[in-house]
């Protein structure tokens, strides 16, 4: 028995009814031939998207906030790893199959833009197709990724993915990754305003706090516990702690996600993003290579949108100034 069939036959004593064995994947968009023998579909979809390069640039994309000075703010790759830790401990409690469950989790942030959901706003406004980042992660995994071969995911891994915000996943598995998704940024983007001075400990709804605890821990714990406490069946919270989840996520909505202090730069990223996109747009030849191949698959706006998106704030910020600021004069 090889590594690979020795943890499918694992999967099948072990986990739950509820659970979706790798053995029993719906399979990938194009055949494999080279099989793997040491790991099962779902542990080398994990592998795929660590070691591919739009996972690499999340530790260079904002979370909440714009190019923060502090070294301990969150990125979007620290809030793809705080999902993935928190998603994993439900699964496994729930004895569903955590390969699984983390592979999502590992990559259902793929396509998120530069500056955070300002880059997701003003692509979605200005582009005639749209612009979710969940679409765009599915897009990253299928069509982009290894010079527009794709990562060639499983079914599951790539419904996940592509569900983790709006939809409903056809695994218990990419549901908890949704749960998942929301307890991380909540709870670490209270502690990062806290740091940033935004907000104090003292101002967050003292019900909720009652509920849930007045730590990022305690308030992790009691959410996590609860849905564990739900079983597989269900996967929700009790009544009580969905109010006060929702009070909290209010709070949050209110006095960080639009507040202006937190927001003021925001403007600017969004108007080097409409920028950049309308000079591709209309100059579809100075796109790279790789998409510049996209353009000519898909259409134009979808290319530029492509291109935007995988950029770090960073590099956006380096490509706007190399097109749009004079550049000093040298003999």
């Amino acid at each position: 028995m090889t590594p690979k069939e020795y943890t499918e036959e694992i999967e099948r004593k072990i986990l739950s009814p509820l659970a979706c064995l790798s053995a029993d994947s719906k399979g990938r968009m194009r055949p494999e031939n080279k099989p793997d023998d040491l790991r099962t579909d779902f542990q080398r979809d994990r592998d795929r998207i660590i070691h591919c390069n739009a996972f690499s640039r999340l530790k260079r994309k904002t979370q909440v906030f714009l190019n923060p000075s502090g070294d301990h703010y969150r990125t979007r790759l620290t809030h793809t790893l705080e999902v993935a830790q928190i998603a994993r401990t439900v699964s496994r409690a729930l004895r569903l199959n955590e390969d699984l469950t983390e592979a999502i989790a590992l990559g259902h942030d793929l396509g998120h833009t530069p500056f955070g959901h300002a880059g997701e706003q003003i692509l979605n406004e200005i582009s005639p197709n749209g612009f979710k980042h969940y679409r765009q992660s599915l897009r990253v995994v299928d069509y982009i990724e290894k010079d527009g071969r794709g990562l060639n995911l499983t079914e599951e891994v790539r419904d996940g993915i592509l569900k983790h915000t709006d939809e409903i996943a056809s695994t218990k598995e990419g549901y908890i990754v949704r749960l998942a998704d929301v307890i991380a940024y909540i709870n670490h983007d209270i502690e990062d305003a806290i740091r940033a001075g935004v907000i104090g400990a003292e101002m967050l709804p003292e019900s909720a706090v009652e509920i849930l605890g007045k730590t990022k821990s305690q308030r992790i714990t009691t959410l996590v516990k609860s849905i564990i406490d739900s079983g597989a069946e269900n996967l929700k919270y009790p009544e009580n702690i969905g109010r006060a989840m929702d009070e909290l996520s209010e709070f949050m909505f209110i006095n960080v996600y639009k507040n202006p202090v937190c927001k003021s730069e925001e403007s600017k990223a969004k108007t080097m993003i409409e920028m950049l996109y309308r000079w591709f747009s209309s100059r579809p030849e100075k796109l790279p290579p790789d998409y510049k191949a996209l353009a000519d698959r898909f259409d134009t706006e979808t290319a530029v949108c492509d291109y935007i998106a995988g950029m770090t704030d960073g590099y956006c910020t380096r490509v706007f100034m190399d097109i749009f600021v004079p550049k000093g004069w040298e003999r």
